[in-house]
């Protein structure tokens, strides 16, 4: 069977499965793996593993554990690839491109300099990759990213006041839409639906699946309803404790309790 450890690549929590052939690295040892980009250096930090479940996500093998002067060849690529984004910034702004470098990084063999940015747009970005590869004598990738990537990327607060969730934990962006945040009843008001990356918020998502299980015990808001023989009108919800107000004429504002077992099954 098949064994493989998970590794992390410039102290990201992304995990990247790759196998093991030999040396059996343990968990918090570096490592070189080959990957379709090239050669790469990473951190274990998973036990060895033979889960069918993770070995489907394996993404190349490991080549070999670290010596002291890979570490150093790393460090090394680590600080011109912040020269070189540098000087690609530069080259974007006297080109006059529409662009945003987000960041550049060298596979460990040197064999390829990528440079990931973001614009609104499709950019022509033949000179400046040709200047780039000028310059560095290596293959030059330049690839478009979103603007989820990019926070995702640089990190930081969200409204809640914690670490954004995709800088976090989160490995994939699921897609969210305006109507998860009209299920909840959120106001539709963009600062307040709206991450730092400027699209809708990934914890949108979380609890869409409670918010509509919900809504099954609940009439809609304009819904004419009977009440005591009463026509009564749905003005107000209380989704997640599952109450309602409606008015009565004559009457006035009236809480009343979903019911569930009646009216749509059983609510989660």
């Amino acid at each position: 069977m098949e064994k493989f450890v998970g590794v992390t690549f410039k102290n990201k929590d992304d995990i990247f499965y790759f196998l093991v052939e030999k040396n059996n690295p343990k968990k918090n040892i570096t490592v070189i793996v080959e990957t379709d980009q090239g050669l790469q250096f990473g951190k274990v930090v998973t036990k060895i593993m033979d889960d069918d479940l993770y070995a489907k996500k394996i993404s190349g093998k490991i080549v070999r554990i670290s010596t002291k002067n890979d570490y150093y060849n790393h460090l090394k690529n680590e600080r011109e690839e912040g020269q070189a984004l540098f000087l690609c910034r530069k080259l974007v702004k006297d080109l006059q491109l529409s662009m945003q470098i987000v960041d550049a990084t060298y596979t460990f063999d040197r064999s390829q300099l990528l440079f990931r940015f973001v614009a609104d747009n499709r950019v022509d970005f033949r000179q400046l990759a040709k200047e780039l590869a000028k310059k560095y004598k290596t293959r030059i990738e330049l690839r478009q990213i979103g603007i989820r990537d990019k926070a995702k990327e640089v990190g930081g607060v969200g409204l809640c006041g914690a670490q954004l969730c995709c800088s976090r934990f989160l490995r994939e962006f699921n897609s969210v839409s305006i109507a998860m945040a009209k299920n909840q009843n959120i106001s539709l008001n963009p600062s307040k639906i709206n991450g730092v990356c400027g699209r809708l918020l990934c914890c949108l998502k979380y609890e869409d699946e409670n918010y509509t299980s919900c809504h099954k015990c609940l009439p809609k808001i304009g819904e004419i309803i009977q009440v005591d023989g009463r026509e009564a009108k749905v003005v107000e919800l209380d989704i997640l404790n599952k109450k309602y107000k409606v008015d009565i004429p004559n009457i006035g504002i009236v809480e009343l309790k979903g019911n569930c077992g009646k009216r749509h099954g059983s609510c989660k």
